[in-house]
Formats: C-alpha cells, sequence, structure tokens
C-alpha cells in the first residue's frame, strides 16, 4: 500500500499544474462562443503560468512505463484546429526564430492555433492519464508532461508569449515623440 505522504505525484506542485492544465482544457473544449480577443486574453494570462508551473514539475521515476497512454485524437486535434483558425483569421499566423530546428537563424511561420492545439493535446493528455488514479498512471502522466514541457509545449508558450502580448497591447497609444527621436540614443 502507497503511503500518500511519500507519493510525489500527490505533492502541491504536481496538483497544482493539474488544476491549471484542466483549466486549459476545459477553456478550449467551451470555445465556441468565444470571440479571437477573448481567447488571446486567455492565452496572455494562462500562458506564463502554464510556463511557471511547467518550470516546477518534479521528476518522477516511473515503474511501469506501459501505464503510458494518449487520449487526445488526430480529429480532436484537427476539430480544435481549424474552430481556432477560423476565428484568428488574419492574427494566427507570426514568424518566429525557433532554436530548435537546425538553422536557427531563419524564420520559420508560426500559427497561434497550431500551438494552441499541441498544448491542448500535450495537457489533455496528461488531465485524463492522472485522473486514472492508479499509482502507475500518475507517475507516466507526470513524468511525460515533464519530458512534453522541456521538449514541446514549453516552447509553444514561450513562442506564442511576444505574439499575445503584441495583440493585446497592439491598439494603446503611441509612445511618446522622445522615444521616437534617433538623437535620444546618440
Amino acid at each position: 500500500m502507497t503511503d500518500f505522504t511519500d507519493d510525489i505525484t500527490l505533492k502541491k506542485p504536481i496538483i497544482e499544474m493539474l488544476t491549471v492544465a484542466n483549466e486549459y482544457c476545459y477553456y478550449f473544449e467551451h470555445i465556441q462562443e468565444k470571440q479571437a480577443m477573448e481567447i488571446i486574453e486567455f492565452m496572455y494570462r494562462i500562458g506564463p503560468l502554464l510556463y511557471l508551473k511547467g518550470t516546477l514539475i518534479p521528476f518522477v521515476e516511473v515503474e511501469y512505463s506501459e501505464a503510458n497512454e494518449r487520449y487526445v485524437t488526430l480529429e480532436q486535434w484537427e476539430t480544435l484546429f481549424y474552430s481556432l483558425r477560423e476565428k484568428f483569421a488574419s492574427k494566427d499566423e507570426f514568424w518566429i526564430i525557433d532554436p530548435q530546428y537546425v538553422n536557427e537563424n531563419e524564420p520559420l511561420k508560426a500559427s497561434l492555433s497550431e500551438n494552441i492545439c499541441d498544448i491542448y493535446q500535450d495537457l489533455k493528455d496528461f488531465v485524463l492519464l492522472y485522473k486514472k488514479n492508479t499509482v502507475a498512471a500518475r507517475q507516466n502522466a507526470v513524468h511525460e508532461i515533464k519530458h512534453l514541457f522541456a521538449t514541446h509545449w514549453g516552447y509553444r508558450i514561450a513562442t506564442m508569449l511576444a505574439k499575445t502580448h503584441h495583440l493585446m497591447h497592439e491598439d494603446e497609444a503611441e509612445p511618446p515623440e522622445f522615444l521616437l527621436s534617433p538623437d535620444t540614443f546618440y
């Protein structure tokens, strides 16, 4: 029998990660009536929180790797993707420099919709596997979400942060004249 006080999969950082991941997934499962800017504002606010929670996930040793499962299907991913793409329209695509790729000096076209869906898939798989509520399932869920943070969804959040920040503040007043003058830099 497992002593719950020693079970790392039940510790506060993991429960907090699970809570934020669940909120993220719930939001994107109910976007039918939401407008593009509402979704962008949600990402602007939850993105940094998810990233922070991702950095706090402890390493968990997996005893039974065969207990790992994935749940989100390609059809579910595509349904969310096309719904978001339609809502974002011209706001969807943006350019990034991604250090994960071979030539990290060439810009790549990125998509808010694609990034949101990739994050959703990783987080939903985590939530569903964790909720199986066996030690093996929880260990695999935590181990996998930590790995995917380092290699997948952490990058997606980081690349979207600049875009969502820009979209949230693009209509604000122009900077003061003195900031625009090249003379202030010499």
